[in-house]
């Protein structure tokens, strides 16, 4: 096997990793909502975190036999691979927004990455380097306080994957410089720098998997892998003098291609709201069972259509009665309007003249 194609098939399995892992992050995430941040007690997420060390282990690999304009490209199919996998799996199906957001990141950032070219291999000195992991850390930290002050998941979500992908983006960057000084320095030197690194990359799998809380699976993955290679890039463009193939044309296209991996992403996170406020609270399909029992104890209460009843002989009409097939019993409610009610003998009061005549008759019989 040649070592190109050795590349692209360690790159290939390096985005399944990524995507099992991902998958299986946001099935935690999903399972413990009361941990966010590090379900320590949950296996699936070690399994996780093995997976995506695995993944970034062979696209380290990967990037020793192969170009990086053909490496970083193939990165962004994680979330290609992740919606179909999600799917089969764990039978978690993806929308057409969410397919077309996900094929537009991965088409812009594969675009963007195939116009950066390499230089030749460079350092960063020491103030750079602090300078770099002061403004990463502030960066991150004002993406982690704007995440808790927004009420909706999904924007939520979004700020805590795009920290997440900022953290694994100049992670890399120091593992860059660490990789060129390592021949010429002592491991004493480069200590602050592994410590960093350390630092970035627990930070960053702590925040990706607080962004699947809630989330779902494909916006928070989408902006993790756009985020992750646009960072580094662009520290790459800034600080280690590289550039955009073409000139000009090349670097117009590579706009273009960022345009497009932004659309992916707000496509997206409205495709995410648009989800939270259909299942939100008070849009439930079916009515709960509460409200059903009420509704029949509220058909119950009411009086049915009215039936006409023949009234006693003489009466000279009829009563009307509310309908009922079932034979009558007593009921607590008292008489209802219409109702018939058996009172015995009417006993109809006399008038002064029929009480006097009375009392004559009687005082005459004795």
């Amino acid at each position: 096997m040649s070592a190109l194609a050795l590349s692209v098939l360690l790159s290939l399995v390096s985005a399944v990793a990524y995507a099992t892992g991902a998958i299986l992050q946001e099935r935690v995430a999903a399972n413990t909502p009361d941990r966010p941040y590090a379900p320590l007690h949950h296996g699936a997420w070690w399994a996780a975190v093995v997976l995506n060390g695995l993944g970034a282990a062979l696209h380290v690999v990967a990037l020793a036999y192969g170009p990086l304009s053909l490496v970083q490209p193939l990165g962004a199919l994680t979330i290609v691979f992740a919606l179909p996998m999600a799917a089969l799996f764990v039978g978690r199906r993806a929308g057409r927004t969410a397919w077309r957001g996900a094929i537009m990141a991965s088409v812009g950032l594969a675009g963007l990455l195939a116009l950066t070219s390499g230089s030749d291999a460079r350092t960063l000195g020491g103030e750079e380097r602090l300078a770099l992991a002061a403004a990463t850390l502030g960066g991150v930290g004002v993406l982690f306080l704007a995440a808790q002050l927004v009420g909706r998941p999904a924007v939520r979500s979004v700020l805590l994957a795009a920290a997440a992908g900022a953290a694994f983006g100049i992670a890399s960057v120091f593992t860059k410089t660490v990789t060129v000084d390592w021949a010429s320095d002592t491991p004493s030197v480069q200590l602050p720098s592994l410590l960093i690194i350390a630092v970035l990359a627990i930070g960053g799998l702590l925040l990706s998997q607080a962004s699947y809380r809630g989330a779902g699976l494909a916006a928070p993955l989408a902006t993790v892998t756009v985020v992750n290679p646009v960072v580094a890039a662009t520290v790459g463009l800034t600080l280690f003098g590289e550039q955009f193939r073409y000139g000009v044309l090349g670097t117009v296209l590579a706009l273009g291609s960022g345009v497009v991996a932004a659309g992916g992403l707000i496509l997206l996170t409205t495709e995410r709201l648009g989800a939270s406020r259909a299942g939100g609270p008070g849009t439930s399909a079916a009515p709960s069972a509460s409200s059903a029992a009420s509704g029949r104890l509220g058909r119950a209460d009411r009086p049915g259509p009215a039936k006409a009843h023949p009234g006693p002989a003489g009466a000279g009409g009829s009563t009307v009665a509310p309908a009922s097939d079932a034979p009558s019993e007593p009921d607590a409610r008292g008489p209802q309007i219409g109702e018939r009610i058996d009172v015995g003998p009417v006993v109809r009061p006399r008038t002064h003249l029929e009480m006097e005549m009375r009392s004559r008759t009687v005082t005459g019989r004795s």
